[in-house]
């Protein structure tokens, strides 16, 4: 009898875990309601300040919004430990909705600002508390494809919400913008119940893990390098307006516009990628993006310029929000979500203040073309950071 060999057939290649659950739906659901709730009157409040008469304010009420987000982000891995994520995002949307009607019935300066301290606390507490719970419901197979289709919904939020703020302002004036802020942030509370109420380690545990992510430099460095272009981003999204504010109001609306869209396509793109080839490839192509969007800003009598720096600066922006995010992900165990967040998130709005604070120094005496152009080079130097990552 002769025996035929027959090859072994090659095992099924596992399933890969699914991405889109109930639970990561409502979680998006909730970032939704925050990340309106945070850009729809990001540009507003200082067009809204400095028609008030107060130009000080109008510099300041972005540096007080992110000052407050970002000392409230080093105490919320501790929130969520001792109450769990549902109670701390309700009144993470709760602090950052229901201050904006105060603006409604006063503009004075002192009143602008406590109302950018109280929002930014609720919103140190919707990012943190948010993208740890978002990064336990993402398969850590798929997660540069996870964190891209989040980044996707808080990027497509902004994309509308930024540019819809200005537009809404200068077409009906400043209290609808306010009051929409208010009901689109607040109306987000319905899904919590839904969502998960793991919580993190004990409150002790939780803030020595924070406190030694912050002493790791495999997690430090993404993060600086992310800050490095998160101050651009305070830079435009507080003087764009005003640098513009001679030209037609669709020139400043165009560019808040595209911005946020290249952030978002990039982001998109870039996890669809990264899990296969690797999340820091992307990182020395990034800034390199985004430090020659900003310095194309500088030719602001030039509407095309304009648009297409904010669109180049935002590819650069959401390549690295994503690479930064997962690589940081990727080098903590789990249960160390919130450490993560919390560093992350301080990164973007610890540079987004300085970014606003360090040009409403300078913009008066350098104008807003130079302002521009030492933003972009203010990006460069993370350029060393970025090849230690390879």
């Amino acid at each position: 009898m002769t025996t035929t060999y027959r090859p072994a057939a090659p095992a099924p290649a596992p399933a890969r875990p699914r991405l889109v659950t109930r639970p990561l739906l409502l979680r998006l659901v909730s970032m939704l309601g925050s990340s309106i709730g945070f850009y729809l009157p990001l540009s507003v409040v200082p067009l809204f300040a400095r028609e008030s008469g107060s130009d000080r304010a109008a510099g300041l009420a972005t540096v007080a919004l992110l000052l407050a987000t970002v000392a409230c982000e080093l105490v919320t891995p501790r929130l969520v430990a001792l109450v769990g994520y549902r109670w701390a995002l309700g009144l993470g949307l709760v602090l950052l909705g229901a201050p904006t009607v105060v603006l409604t019935v006063t503009d004075a300066p002192a009143a602008i600002l406590a109302v950018c301290l109280v929002r930014g606390a609720g919103f140190a507490i919707c990012t943190v508390a948010g993208g740890a719970l978002t990064a336990t419901l993402i398969p850590p197979q798929r997660r540069s494809e996870g964190l891209a289709l989040v980044g996707t919904v808080a990027g497509g939020s902004s994309l509308l919400a930024l540019p819809a703020g200005v537009w809404a302002a200068d077409r009906w004036g400043y209290t609808p913008v306010f009051l929409a802020t208010t009901i689109l942030t607040l109306l987000a509370l319905v899904v919590i119940p839904g969502l998960p109420r793991r919580v993190a380690a004990a409150g002790a545990s939780a803030h020595r893990g924070l406190l030694a992510g912050l002493r790791r430099p495999a997690l430090i460095r993404p993060a600086t390098i992310f800050a490095a272009v998160t101050a651009a981003v305070g830079v435009l999204v507080t003087f764009l307006p005003l640098a513009t504010s001679d030209q037609p109001a669709w020139v400043a609306a165009a560019a808040l516009l595209a911005q946020p869209a290249a952030a978002t396509a990039a982001s998109w793109l870039t996890g669809r990628v990264a899990d296969r080839v690797g999340p820091a490839r992307f990182l020395t192509p990034a800034l390199i993006l985004a430090a020659a969007g900003m310095a194309t800003l500088a030719l602001i009598g030039t509407p095309a310029a304009v648009i297409g720096g904010a669109l180049v600066f935002g590819a650069g922006f959401g390549m690295l929000s994503n690479t930064t995010l997962s690589l940081m992900y990727g080098r903590e165990p789990a249960g160390n979500e919130s450490t993560v967040s919390a560093i992350w998130n301080t990164a973007y709005d610890l540079g987004m203040a300085a970014g606003a604070l360090a040009a409403g120094l300078i913009v008066t005496s350098a104008g807003y073309p130079l302002t521009f152009l030492l933003t972009a080079a203010a990006i460069l130097p993370a350029l060393l950071l970025s090849t230690q990552e390879r």
